[in-house]
């Protein structure tokens, strides 16, 4: 009782002691689970044993005969499946071709020069190397996500390294299965026409039952065939009813199943994806914080021994500096990717939980067969996710920083709200070379939003997992455009740091806008005339955003004047030759400190020309002079 309480609280202490230092939590979580293990068996317990024992060794432990490996490939299919309800294919629609690429060509380099590496550097039979190779095929979300939360990239980079993270996951799996199947089926470990029987038997049914299992899951839940309180677990075990349908079938083909699952039920309509996401990611810090203490507290002190050297360094030097940059070079070629972006790609490639857990499982299951080498399976590859997540995480930033990925100036646009004016700007700011993300938790504002093509986010602006969230480390300015006062002012408030470091914005209520000019919130947006009510109304009458080139200063007050007279033209933006916007403030001089000619004022409403701006100029200059 003891140990699983303190597995529990010890895990959940290492996530916030990674939160507070903005580090991977496996880190601390393996370092806990060596020391509690290995180390403390060695050097702390007078009688040689483990503070904390995961396997039943006839006197104490947790988990008898093979049971803790089915824990771990239960846990396992969770997370994944968590992890393929984040992936949406919008997020990949420049670079879809390079993570293809990545986890098909960049998978074959590894696969092929690990095990040529290992196999020269320790002398492991070829069996064994390519099973180590297979084994770090993977590169984790449960390591990646938290990386790239605390680098402001690119979208196009961060979504890169994120669908990698996930989708190599059951790729490195699959092959790890094939080629323990070379060698505990066939003797010597020869190419056999079975083995890749089973291979096709594993993609067929994993994506087959996944694909099947998702639409099924989402039709229970739309049909509210189930209580909402139930919805969470009913979800819980039909994951996990998927995972050992799946292998039932083919062996192993769980994983490919849930994160097929995952990534369905992700790109769905459904109103309950929310809630199930919540759920699941709760679930899984649990599970990742039990796992890596169990999975690290496992390995014996002998088994770290047998790397205690310089073949381990140099083993790890061409895995992590000579393979992944020729990987990624290679997927990368004839992309849309930088050179400095590839460089960094090249750089992030931590290991996680599915090469631990597999690794483990593998490893013991030889050694119990008597398989030559099998006893550097679990700690090679240990050897790698320690060492690339301590690599990654103390240097991606600083390494950002020197390529020059690392954005100085966030240009991205965060809009709170997504009903029909968000999106209209959001299209028009889209055009205009921006990256926009809408969030809202109306799931109708949200599906129309899907339907235009612009990415929005169905999430509650209430909570702090927005501040999170990787897609918005590239935000640099933040609108509240919703139509509740208090969710605007709030998310101000709450994010103005965060996301609006370049300026941030909400709509004015029409009491705050009858104030002074000195008065008025510094926060306004839109001429501090407008809100939102007049807004929708003039966008209901003219559902489009117009241009007006200016001349000079003189030119941009004469349009101004005009518009504050006509309800039906709001002005909104003023757009440089570099197609920069500013917003148009109260403060007409502050606006136009710098404008040139040729620039324009952006506008919603009735369509006028330049012509028309000029009658209506003169008639307004001389009722003045009148």
């Amino acid at each position: 009782m003891i140990e699983l309480a303190g597995i529990i609280i010890l895990g959940i202490l290492a996530q916030w002691v990674a939160w507070k230092l903005k580090i991977p939590a496996i880190l601390p979580l393996i370092l806990i689970g060596l020391f509690v293990g290995p180390i403390a068996a060695e050097f702390l317990s007078e009688d040689g044993t483990k503070w904390i024992e995961p396997r039943w060794n006839g006197e104490e432990g947790l988990f008898p005969g093979g049971s803790l490996f089915y824990f771990v490939s239960l846990a396992i299919s969770i997370i994944l499946f968590e992890g393929g309800l984040t992936l949406k294919k919008g997020e990949i629609k420049n670079v879809g071709p390079v993570i293809t690429k990545l986890i098909t060509v960049g998978s074959i380099v590894t696969f092929f020069g690990a095990a040529i590496a290992a196999h020269y550097i320790f002398y492991l039979s070829w069996e064994i190397s390519f099973l180590f190779s297979a084994l770090i095929i993977v590169t984790g979300p449960t390591v990646i996500t938290p990386i790239l939360r605390n680098i402001p990239l690119k979208k196009d980079v961060s979504a890169v390294l994120k669908w990698e993270g996930i989708l190599i996951d059951p790729i490195g799996a699959l092959v790890a299965v094939l080629v323990f199947e070379f060698i505990s089926v066939d003797a010597g470990g020869e190419f056999t026409k079975t083995a890749f029987i089973e291979f096709g038997k594993i993609v067929l049914f994993g994506t087959t039952f996944g694909f099947t299992f998702a639409h099924g899951l989402n039709l229970i839940l739309n049909k509210k065939w189930v209580p909402h309180y139930l919805m969470n677990v009913f979800s819980l075990a039909a994951v996990l009813g998927v995972f050992i349908l799946a292998d039932e079938f083919a062996h192993e083909s769980g994983l490919l199943a849930v994160v097929v699952m995952g990534m369905v039920l992700g790109n769905s309509k459904s109103p309950y994806l929310k809630e199930l996401l919540y759920f699941k990611e709760s679930l899984s810090v649990l599970l990742i914080s039990i796992l890596f203490i169990l999975l690290a507290a496992d390995i014996n002190f002998e088994d770290l021994m047998l790397i205690y050297n310089w073949n381990t360094v140099i083993l790890f030097a061409v895995v992590v500096f000579v393979l992944r940059p020729i990987g990624v070079f290679l997927s990368t070629q004839g992309s849309s990717l930088k050179l400095k972006e590839k460089l960094f790609i090249s750089w992030v490639g931590p290991r996680g939980i599915v090469a631990a857990g597999i690794a483990s499982l593998f490893g013991l299951k030889l050694a119990e067969e008597g398989v030559p080498g099998a006893e550097y399976i679990t700690p090679l590859v240990f050897m790698i996710v320690l060492g690339t997540v301590i690599l990654n995480a103390t240097t991606a930033r600083m390494f950002a920083k020197i390529v020059g990925v690392f954005l100085t100036e966030s240009r991205g646009i965060l809009i709170v709200g997504a009903s029909k004016l968000p999106r209209l700007l959001a299209h028009y700011l889209e055009k205009n070379g921006r990256h926009v993300v809408l969030i809202d938790s109306n799931q109708n504002n949200i599906a129309k939003a899907d339907e235009l093509g612009l990415e929005a986010m169905n999430t509650n602006i209430y909570s702090d997992k927005l501040l999170d969230n990787i897609e918005l480390n590239d935000m640099g300015f933040l609108m509240a455009l919703t139509g509740n006062t208090d969710i605007n002012k709030y998310a101000i408030k709450q994010f103005g740091d965060k996301f609006g470091e370049n300026g941030s914005y909400r709509l004015l209520t029409s009491t705050e806008m009858l104030e002074s000019k000195d008065n008025i919130p510094s926060e306004g947006i839109f001429s501090y005339t407008d809100d939102f009510n007049s807004l929708t109304n003039v966008i209901n009458k003219y559902p489009s955003i117009q241009e007006i080139e200016l001349k000079d200063k003189e030119h941009y007050y004469d349009l101004i004047e005009i518009t504050s007279k006509d309800e039906d033209i709001i002005p909104l933006f003023i757009k440089d030759h570099e197609n920069d916007l500013f917003v148009v403030k109260a403060d007409k001089e502050e606006t136009l400190e710098n404008l040139e000619p040729g620039w324009k004022l952006v506008y919603i409403g009735k369509p006028f020309d330049v012509e028309d701006v000029k009658k209506e100029t003169n008639g307004v200059k001389n009722r003045e002079s009148n």
